[in-house]
């Protein structure tokens, strides 16, 4: 498999977790969104929505969108599971990864990010913005997941999937995570297991040498 991703793009990093607690192997892809590379011709003529991630699958199948890619990989190969075999417990789980891959990321992605200081904003603005959004999605999150190791259990899941890059975007964005013990202990579990660490930002091909 390929995977068309960017180092600092959180929808990417979802992908790189779930391929990497399933153990599968992939090459990289890098797609470089501060140089706009996802709007170069070569790059569009793949992927008309011109964003990050998309992975092509050992068939030679063009995915497109985080949901969807992680879907395929749950159906493709179940195991380990992201998701319960309960479906009520299923939707729960989704209802967080919901949360934070429907109301909270895109509220705070680059094009947006772009479009608002276009009309005007300044960057006190953005960053009120970006901080209300997160807070108040994480809000949500931290009351939802309960009092387990991951979110949902003993063992990660989808919604640690969607969670643990919103947490980096968090840190980025400066917002203050001392409110939220329960997510606070989802990310420290995260922190020592080796398919989070292999899929962090920190450690992609394409990240900048300090």
């Amino acid at each position: 498999m390929e995977l068309y991703t960017y180092y600092r793009s959180t929808s990417s990093y979802r992908v790189r977790i779930a391929l990497a607690l399933k153990g599968l192997d992939y090459q990289a892809v890098p797609v470089n969104l501060l140089k706009g590379e996802q709007r170069g011709v070569d790059y569009v003529a793949l992927n008309p929505h011109g964003r990050v991630p998309a992975l092509r699958t050992d068939a030679g199948q063009l995915l497109l969108q985080s949901p969807a890619i992680i879907e395929y990989l749950e159906e493709v190969y179940p195991q380990p599971a992201l998701l319960p075999v309960d479906a009520t417990a299923r939707a729960k789980v989704r209802g967080v990864a919901a949360i934070i891959g429907c109301d909270v990321h895109p509220l705070h992605n680059v094009s947006v990010l772009n479009q608002l200081r276009q009309l005007g904003h300044d960057e006190a603005q953005v960053n009120q913005w970006i901080a209300h959004w997160i807070g108040q999605g994480l809000a949500a999150v931290e009351q939802l997941i309960g009092d387990h190791d991951f979110c949902f259990g003993t063992e990660p899941g989808l919604a640690d999937v969607y969670l643990v890059p919103q947490l980096y975007a968090a840190e980025r964005f400066n917002i203050d995570l001392g409110g939220y013990p329960r997510i606070r202990r989802v990310a420290a579990l995260a922190a020592g297991h080796p398919a989070f660490a292999r899929a962090h930002p920190s450690c992609q091909v394409d990240t900048p040498a300090q």
